[in-house]
């Protein structure tokens, strides 16, 4: 016997929906009753950085897959309930022993350049996927797609886990689906073609400029209704532009006058000022942590007492505050996931959190032998809450005895610097919430380079817990031991802010900003 889930008729291993806010919808608008009806074909949204690759499946960026989401689907998606549903897919089996799951897909879907999508496609594509995605690869590598028909699929997992369709669903790296040739001819810098079956198609894309996309118009979207990343999507405004504009001045003056529609990654200390202008619209979403990652392999940071003195010289509040400036706008708290959340949220380790303790940093650094060796800090000013934030930590670094560098690059190449432990002694970035803590960056080891038996142990233990109380108790396991070894620590908990003028309507949230449906007005 199998059992059997109908498209519209799946239910997450977990419900999501009381842990975020602002998760999509239309969005009220001042000055409605003053807008014409005309609408706009282009919409133009600045961004903080250049994109280092439109491969959302191997790179862990929230760029990347907020672009990616516009013109790659996958087989299941996140709705606003944090559900996982059918989007390529249109329905799944599995076996009694959960190791096989037979996935129907939909047929008569296209890509861009005008083939349909059939099994061949989602093999190769799901297959690289499963190599190039650190997050698959941690949580289910070994498994394998195969081949039943034209639109009937297989995947073969190790291990059963009540979990498999969530992680497919998961909106970073995401699993998104390019035809065979596209995936097969893939190279280690990623996919040479960007095509998909997403209601936007790539136009252009200029290096440190702008991503145009252009509506799909043989886009054939899900019978249900819009909903998170799934759902119809309606390409509403016929061309979305991306502009690059790293500088937040820019942005801001940008969405001011009207030349952006929209402008991304507004720095906290704007948001007061920016809500009093009548021609915008503030969008805050509580969006995840910002984070401080240790190197825990290269010379002295190998030695534990050494990253346990960089966690006890840090006062966390300052950090925070000069990141977000107003206090509205961060959360201190030891926790990796949402504190709130009843399942993950947790403060175990909080001992190691937020100690401020300068002396205490100084014993350590004794212990560690530490002899005045260059800590290197790698950041990138195109993310202004991550640079604010290094700059404090190298002061309180300073303070301790301990002598922090500071190198700043561009967003591209901060993010080869980070990759490469041998370039870093720690790095801090903000990330977004997972849906599973197990989906955390923290304990992927081509994030930061922690390599150690404790971090699979603890996930197999939480993904074979015999119920949810032991999952939650085995996840508090588990974070305790990232703040005891020193691999990282939360440094706080963000929200975060766009704005957008008036006339724009129907942007959503999940994870990323989603374009599809939205529009705006002359």
């Amino acid at each position: 016997m199998k059992r059997k889930v109908i498209a519209g008729l799946l239910s997450a291993t977990m419900c999501m929906s009381l842990l975020f806010t602002g998760c999509g919808g239309a969005k009220e608008n001042k000055g409605t009753a003053e807008k014409k009806e005309t609408k706009e074909s282009e919409m133009h949204i600045a961004i903080s950085a250049n994109p280092p690759s439109l491969d959302p499946q191997s790179i862990n960026s929230n760029i990347v897959g907020g672009l990616g989401v516009h013109i790659y689907e996958p087989l299941f998606a996140m709705s606003e309930n944090y559900e996982p549903t059918p989007v390529l897919a249109k329905s799944y089996e599995v076996s009694e022993d959960g190791t096989v799951y037979t996935i129907k897909l939909r047929e008569g879907v296209k890509f861009h350049n005008g083939e349909e999508m059939k099994a061949d496609d989602v093999i190769a594509s799901m297959n690289r996927w499963l190599e190039v995605s650190a997050k698959a690869k941690t949580l289910i590598g070994g498994s394998v797609f195969e081949k039943v028909d034209d639109y009937t699929v297989t995947l073969k997992v190790n291990q059963a886990s009540s979990d498999i369709i969530m992680i497919l669903a998961s909106p970073i790296q995401f699993a998104a689906i390019y035809p065979a040739d596209v995936a097969e001819t893939a190279t280690a810098e990623g996919i040479k073609e960007y095509i998909g079956t997403g209601p936007y198609k790539v136009a252009d894309w200029k290096q440190d400029q702008y991503v145009k996309l252009e509506k799909n118009e043989a886009y054939q979207p899900a019978e249900e209704v819009s909903t998170g990343l799934a759902g119809e999507k309606k390409a509403a405004t016929e061309t979305l532009y991306f502009d690059v504009v790293t500088d937040t001045a820019t942005r801001i003056a940008g969405v001011q006058s009207g030349q952006y529609d929209i402008a991304e990654e507004i720095p906290a200390d704007n948001y007061e000022e920016l809500s009093k202008d009548k021609n915008l619209e503030m969008s805050v979403e509580r969006g995840g942590t910002l984070n401080l990652f240790l190197n825990t392999t290269e010379g002295i940071m190998a030695d534990v007492n050494m990253r346990q003195a960089v966690l006890a010289a840090l006062n966390c509040e300052d950090i925070l505050l000069a990141s977000y400036g107003n206090p509205d706008l961060f959360e201190a708290n030891a926790s990796w996931s949402i504190p709130t959340d009843t399942q993950w949220g947790t403060d175990a380790g909080k001992e190691y959190y937020n100690q401020n303790d300068v002396d205490k940093a100084k014993e350590l650094l004794q212990k560690a032998g530490y002899n005045n060796e260059k800590l290197v800090l790698v950041t990138t000013p195109d993310y202004q809450e991550m640079y604010n934030a290094t700059l404090v930590v190298q002061e309180q670094l300073k303070k301790a005895g301990i002598n922090a560098e500071v190198e700043s690059y561009d967003f591209s190449t901060f993010m080869e610097h980070r990759a490469d432990p041998k370039q870093y002694s720690m790095f801090i970035t903000s990330n977004s919430y997972n849906m599973l803590p197990i989906q955390l960056s923290v304990l992927d080891k081509g994030w930061a380079g922690l390599d150690r038996p404790e971090v699979s142990e603890g996930i197999e233990k939480i993904r074979s817990a015999a119920n949810a109380e032991d999952a939650s108790a085995a996840w508090a396991d588990l974070q305790t031991f990232l703040y005891e070894y020193g691999a990282a620590t939360v440094i706080g908990h963000y929200t975060g802010i766009s704005a957008m003028r008036a006339e724009v309507e129907d942007v959503g949230y999940l994870r990323f900003p989603i374009y599809w449906n939205a529009t705006t007005t002359k």
